[in-house]
């Protein structure tokens, strides 16, 4: 067993992987508790108003977008695979951090951020784009942790 270990823990491929599975794992985690958060809130509010479905729907989409940025990066980290020195490993490695770090908290943030922007849907719904701005504002930062992640993985 120690052996095994000594192995992945010297293998390029190994960490790479390890990169890729927690590039999607921590920024796919944060969307679920994003979606989540705004989705109970949402629910609430077409459970008052039925009409109102497609504008907090929107708003509860918003999060989920980091799941998909950690799929993106775990894709690029993926294709990369294949006979890694272990250096290159742990770039890639660390490559994923970015957009596994910010995205899962972004995510969770942005599901607090739609939450609230769905109450303005619930009081005034001719506002809601507010809270879309509001939501994306926290998604700018997603995006400049899927770009950092972009560049490094390109650099590997």
């Amino acid at each position: 067993m120690e052996k095994l270990f000594s192995v992945l823990m010297e293998n390029g491929d190994f960490w790479a992987f390890l990169g890729a599975a927690l590039a999607f794992l921590m920024a796919g985690i944060g969307s679920a508790r994003g979606v989540g958060i705004a989705g109970e809130a949402a629910a609430g509010v077409v459970t008052e108003d039925p009409g109102k479905f497609v504008q907090t729907m929107i708003l509860q989409v918003l999060p989920g977008t980091q799941g998909f940025y950690g799929f993106v990066a775990a894709f690029l980290i993926m294709t990369n695979i294949g006979g890694l020195a272990i250096t290159q490993g742990l770039y890639l490695f660390a490559a994923s951090l970015p957009i596994a770090i910010v995205g899962c908290l972004s995510a969770i943030y942005q599901g607090r951020v739609a939450a609230a922007g769905i109450g303005i849907v619930a009081k005034r719904p001719q506002d809601m784009i507010k809270g879309v701005i509001f939501a994306l504002m926290v998604e700018v930062y997603a995006i400049l942790a899927l770009l950092v992640s972009i560049l490094l993985i390109g650099r590997a």
